[in-house]
């Protein structure tokens, strides 16, 4: 090889190789992190929906009682265009939204009145979001219900109800 030839010798590339995996071994967990903290979020905030929309099924609709499903909340009243919830929570029973999954039951309830087009509706709800991949998608489980506070369990296993110290009232609110 003369000393003009130019280019770099594969040890060269080897070392910057290696270097670009070490920023990469350091970068990745923190990245996944963030993005469960971001599922965690979106988590909160789509019970916080759950909740409105409840309430407002509830004065408008449901003489007082609350809607049974995400699939009630999720359709439109006869001569309206809105739903009570966005499509991304009301379009299925059991909707799984930013890598948790949701569902809607009557909880520790009764049986509510008949709502405004005769059908049946809870004296309460409790509703949950369960990390899909727990400690992938997320840390904690959600829950929520009647009393408009949405609790939390550090595990794979959302509050039960009725509240009790063992969940925590969730952080972000």
């Amino acid at each position: 090889m003369s000393r003009n030839d130019q280019g770099f010798t594969l040890i060269e590339l080897l070392i910057v190789v290696a270097i670009i995996s070490i920023i990469a071994a350091i970068a990745v967990p923190g990245l996944l992190k963030a993005r469960a903290t971001a599922n965690e979020a979106s988590a909160i905030a789509s019970l916080k929906n759950v909740t409105y929309g409840q309430v407002s099924y509830s004065a408008s609709c449901g003489n007082g009682g609350y809607a049974a499903s995400f699939i009630i909340l999720g359709t439109p009243l006869p001569g309206s265009a809105e739903p009570f919830i966005a499509p991304d929570l009301g379009g299925s029973l059991n909707p799984r939204k930013s890598g948790f999954d949701f569902a809607l039951g009557p909880g520790a309830s009764a049986a509510g009145p008949n709502d405004c087009i005769a059908r049946p509706t809870n004296s309460g709800y409790y509703a949950t979001a369960i990390p899909t991949n727990w400690g992938t998608t997320g840390g904690r489980s959600f829950a929520t219900n009647a009393g408009n506070a949405i609790w939390q369990n550090m595990g794979a296993t959302a509050p039960t109800e009725p509240f009790t110290p063992s969940a925590t009232v969730s952080t972000i609110q």
